[in-house]
């Protein structure tokens, strides 16, 4: 170890009239020099002493905590392990959100800013501990899955809402839906929790409704528990897209397969009792008044991937409707297997059905009128959060939403529909991670220091808790 370091330091000294200042904040004693009790490195600068460890790495920089109480004091500073979190896979500020909103567990403390002093050495150690998880984001239109370490999805399918058969029992495609998902994985059931994010349903808060998602989530728990998975986190949809956005608190607007919908989350918890709007308008509709816009140009498709790689590629959402109609919006996007396509008006007009949905034949409110709806209810239940600014932020998720200028046209529409106090800190924020986001919030969940803790039950835990606690 000693001979490392003196390599390691004579690499480093010519550099030492511009070291780093990022530890000038120190206590001016401790700054200045090491003190004696280092031995052969007695009276080495400390940021000079900091590359050092940085070099050396998490494993063996944490080996040196424990050779005496002074370079514990060194190497158990937080900024040094902020730079070795800096450098992991994931973003240090999606670690950061994570850490200190996340890690309590749900319920999610109201008040994060009263969690004490975290020491991002011990995070770092617990996080590399962590076993991680099988996502899977079990959407309507189609299923994501993968590892938690992982990057992004390893995979896609039929979501288990549609898979095989669906005049079977939920319980039996369920384990169908799983257990195919495992096989493609190719990873065994025992060895990892799985983190599944529920897709937006039944709405409402009346008893029915309630009713029908304990149904739903009990059937899941039980068809991964007779699989004989360690641990299961189940969580909507919209919760994991808000927490992908590094938000606990906001209005999440989910433009789905069939329907959007627009969600009131606070700390975590979906408001039912504010009300959850739903839009007969989704991602199927807007890639079908795509084909009839081309139909009737006499362009006709066979294949709905080659309308879905136009929408992706070439449409937007207009920011002044009636003015992007006398603009010149030609653009080209080459299919494969397909060749080359253009568009023009059908560019903006695809996207404008979901803020005028008459112009596509549907009698539905626009976005803007749902979200506004629900901003309004939350404005007026304010008594309920004791805070009345929490539904200012508005994300957006679903693959529709990454739609160019989706964000910036509701964010123009509701400060046109709502009062200078409600709109006043309004901001509208596009798909953190595309198509993606509900993954990526679990991917947070999964990496975690203190997962699987509170965030996942086990199957004694199923068995032994009351129906009512399954409520989401």
């Amino acid at each position: 170890m000693a001979m490392l370091l003196r390599k390691l330091w004579e690499s480093v000294s010519s550099r030492s009239s511009s070291s780093s200042n990022s530890f000038a904040s120190l206590d001016r004693q401790q700054l200045m020099y090491v003190q004696s009790s280092t031995g052969a490195f007695d009276r080495i600068p400390l940021d000079i002493f900091m590359i050092i460890l940085k070099c050396l790495g998490p494993k063996e920089a944490a080996k040196l905590s424990v050779v005496c109480k002074y370079w514990k004091l060194i190497v158990s500073d937080n900024r040094l392990w902020i730079f070795f979190l800096q450098n992991q896979q994931e973003s240090w500020d999606s670690i950061c959100f994570s850490e200190t909103h996340l890690r309590s567990g749900y319920p999610l403390q109201a008040f994060p800013n009263q969690i004490p002093q975290l020491s991002f050495m011990h995070i770092y150690g617990l996080r590399t501990q962590v076993p991680g998880s099988v996502i899977v984001d079990g959407g309507v239109g189609y299923c994501k899955f993968g590892w938690s370490k992982y990057a992004s999805p390893s995979g896609r399918s039929a979501t288990f809402l549609e898979f095989g058969n669906i005049e079977s029992p939920m319980n039996s495609r369920l384990r169908d839906f799983f257990a195919t998902i495992y096989s493609r994985m190719q990873v065994k059931t025992s060895t990892q929790p799985v983190v599944v994010s529920v897709p937006i349903c039944h709405y409402d808060d009346t008893e029915s409704a309630r009713a029908a998602r304990r149904h739903l989530k009990e059937a899941i728990y039980k068809a991964l528990f007779d699989m004989n998975v360690p641990a299961v986190c189940a969580i909507n949809q919209a919760t994991l897209a808000l927490y992908a956005a590094r938000r606990t608190s906001g209005i999440v607007v989910n433009i789905g397969f069939h329907q959007t919908s627009v969600v009131p989350i606070f700390h975590g918890k979906v408001m039912r009792k504010v009300g959850v709007e739903v839009v007969g308008m989704g991602a199927l509709k807007l890639t079908g008044y795509l084909r009839e816009l081309m139909q009737q140009k006499n362009i006709n498709f066979e294949s709905l991937y080659t309308l879905r790689s136009l929408k992706e590629n070439l449409c937007y959402v207009a920011l002044d409707y009636e003015s992007e109609l006398s603009k010149d919006t030609k653009a080209s996007f080459d299919v494969a297997t397909e060749g080359w396509f253009t568009l023009s008006k059908e560019r903006f007009q695809t996207g404008e059905i979901l803020f005028q949905p008459r112009i596509a034949g549907v009698c539905a409110m626009g976005l803007q009128q749902a979200v506004a709806l629900c901003m309004n209810h939350c404005y007026q239940a304010a008594e309920l959060t004791a805070d009345d600014g929490w539904f200012k932020t508005v994300v957006l998720a679903g693959g529709s939403a990454c739609l160019p200028g989706l964000a910036e046209r509701l964010e123009k529409e509701l400060r046109g529909l709502l009062p200078p106090s409600m709109t006043s800190g309004i901001r509208v924020i596009p798909p953190p991670h595309g198509a993606d986001s509900a993954w990526f919030g679990a991917k947070l969940i999964s990496n975690l220091s203190s997962f699987p803790g509170s965030w996942c039950i086990t199957k004694k835990q199923f068995r032994q808790t009351s129906r009512h606690s399954l409520i989401w």
